[in-house]
């Protein structure tokens, strides 16, 4: 696949604007998501128009201050997707609760995402998260993830609710959709874009469905250990792991002009 640049970024250098996919992306994301649905939850019962206000208030800031960098940063990079991982899921619940059924507005979303794929392709060229060295491509990614996980709530919702499986067995199906575009990746060659994609949604429904498992009373499908609880641990272990990645740059691709050809998602 081919990426375009201009002559000036060309010679200026480019640096990749989101982090390289390494096995701390995927704990990462995973923690995240599982963070945003409890946060998302503990905070809307109690004050839902605060709350949804305040969502929509700090996605905008981290969004303002990632635009505002000239290359990836991990604390930066993590806070958007944290931010959007609560607010995402505030959207999809508020569409519930406005009386749109699970099953529609997981279809609805599902549209959204292929339609934001498509354009983005269309315009871009590739999908591929190894040429993200451009605003124009970050502001593309960024909204392909803010639907995702509109989707991956909507979706881990239905199963665990409309489909009567549980929050448990949700997390369980949701696991292994998300280990097949791995095991496709590395064993029968899949492509990689779509292997990446496939397992990056599957990841917010995945880490969803276990933290409403840790969080929500056994009259609801849970543990109970409530969801204030559950999202303060795994802010503590998202933060120590962004801390870490941060001083190591473990996460950090090198610099470099857009690559032409696949990339590796995996």
């Amino acid at each position: 696949m081919s990426a375009v640049v201009s002559s000036s970024e060309s010679r200026a250098g480019a640096f990749a604007r989101v982090p390289a996919i390494t096995a701390y992306f995927w704990i990462i994301k995973f923690l995240t998501t599982a963070m945003g649905e409890a946060a998302s939850d503990y905070a809307v019962h109690r004050s839902p128009l605060e709350a949804v206000a305040l969502g929509a208030a700090g996605l905008a800031a981290a969004l303002a201050i990632q635009f505002s960098l000239r290359r990836y940063l991990a604390w930066s990079y993590w806070l958007v997707v944290a931010m959007i991982s609560v607010f995402g899921t505030m959207a999809a619940d508020l569409v519930h609760k406005a009386g749109v059924p699970h099953p529609v507005s997981t279809l609805v979303f599902a549209i959204l995402l292929a339609a934001t794929f498509i354009l983005w392709n269309a315009v871009e060229k590739s999908l591929s998260v190894h040429s993200i060295f451009t605003l124009r491509r970050e502001m593309f990614y960024w909204v392909t993830v803010f639907v995702s996980f509109a989707f991956g709530t909507a979706a881990g919702d239905w199963t665990a609710g409309s489909l009567h499986l549980g929050n448990l067995l949700s997390g369980v199906l949701f696991a292994i959709l998300f280990v097949i575009p791995a095991i496709g990746y590395w064993k029968f060659g899949w492509n990689d874009i779509f292997a990446f994609w496939f397992a990056y949604v599957m990841t917010r429904p995945l880490g969803a469905s276990f933290a409403d498992w840790f969080g929500k009373p056994a009259s609801h499908g849970g543990l109970g250990y409530g969801q204030g609880l559950v999202c303060v641990v795994l802010t503590f272990f998202i933060v120590m792991l962004v801390a870490y990645l941060s001083v190591s740059k473990r996460d950090v691709s090198p610099h470099s002009p857009p690559q032409l050809g696949r990339g590796t998602a995996f």
